[in-house]
C-alpha cells in the first residue's frame, strides 16, 4: 500500500516535510432549513465555493445541493483546520449569493444565509478495516 506509483505522487499533496491527502465531506443547511435555493443558485454557490477554495488552497472535488442544503467534498492542506475552512466557505458563499440574488435579504430578519451548524466527516480512499489490517500487518523489528 504505497502512495507512490512509478515514482509519482498520485492525488497526494506533497510539501517540504509532509505528504497528505485530507478530504472532508461537508453539509451546510440554510438558516431554519428554509427552502431558498434554485438550480441557478446552486450553480452560483458552486462558483462561490470554488473561489473560496482557491483562496484557501483547497480543491472542491464535488458539490451539489437541494433547496435547503448543500454537500461539498473538499481536499484541503494539513495547515487548514476544518472549522476555519467552514467559516470561510460559508461567509464567502453567503456574500456572493446575496450580491447575485437581492431578494434573499428579505427572506429573514437576520442576514444569515447558513445555519451556524454543519456536518463534517473525513472521506478517505480506504475503509477503516483496510487501514487497521495494514497497520496490524507491519512487522515489529527484533
Amino acid at each position: 500500500m504505497s502512495v507512490f506509483d512509478n515514482g509519482q505522487l498520485n492525488g497526494y499533496l506533497k510539501k517540504r516535510h509532509s505528504v497528505s491527502k485530507l478530504v472532508v465531506h461537508l453539509v451546510f443547511t440554510t438558516k431554519y432549513r428554509r427552502k431558498l435555493f434554485t438550480g441557478i443558485m446552486i450553480e452560483q454557490l458552486r462558483e462561490a465555493f470554488e473561489s473560496a477554495c482557491a483562496k484557501l488552497e483547497c480543491e472542491l472535488i464535488e458539490m451539489d445541493g437541494e433547496q435547503d442544503h448543500v454537500h461539498l467534498l473538499i481536499a484541503y492542506p494539513p495547515k487548514l483546520s476544518v472549522s476555519v475552512m467552514v467559516n470561510n466557505l460559508k461567509s464567502i458563499s453567503s456574500r456572493m449569493l446575496r450580491l447575485q440574488n437581492t431578494h434573499l435579504t428579505r427572506q429573514s430578519k437576520s442576514s444569515a444565509l447558513w445555519s451556524r451548524s454543519y456536518f463534517a466527516c473525513t472521506a478517505g480512499g480506504a475503509t477503516i478495516e483496510t487501514l487497521k489490517a495494514y497497520v496490524e500487518s507491519q512487522t515489529t523489528p527484533d
